[in-house]
């Protein structure tokens, strides 16, 4: 199998949840092997898990980080191509009055320039860029 997805925080942190979407849980599962995600992505699981106080949850999280995302899901770097993309789309969203915040901008960078269909729940982040193509797993 070869990589084709990227995920967004919101579906690589679902399995966390109390109560995962089934739907997300099934599509991880049948796309095993084919899913990766970005280092901006992954900055924001691990800030938003050393945020936490000392607790159950936070030792959850960092396990299910160190010994499920880290040694299963090629993390994928912002380089000087995604930034180059970034920038060029940065210009053309600015231009029509758009400005995408700063962090999903480098994701749909990463995702654009690898050919990777984006998995996200939140489309409306991402709904302006050009080349970009996008999947909602939550159903």
């Amino acid at each position: 199998m070869s990589l084709r997805y990227l995920l967004d925080t919101n579906v690589l942190s679902e399995p966390l949840r109390p109560k995962p979407n089934t739907s997300v849980m099934e599509m991880l599962r049948l796309h095993d092997g084919e899913v990766a995600t970005a280092t901006i992505v992954w900055h924001e699981l691990i800030f938003g898990c050393q945020r936490l106080p000392e607790s159950k949850k936070r030792r959850s999280i960092e396990t299910y980080l160190k010994e499920v995302v880290q040694p299963n899901i090629p993390i994928l770097p912002y380089n000087k191509e995604a930034a180059t993309w970034h920038a060029q789309e940065r210009t053309r969203l600015v231009s029509l009055g758009k400005t995408p915040p700063f962090v999903d901008s480098q994701i749909a960078a990463i995702a654009s320039v690898n050919e990777f269909v984006l998995i996200t729940r939140n489309l409306s982040d991402y709904s302006d860029f050009r080349d970009l193509e996008l999947e909602n797993w939550y159903k």
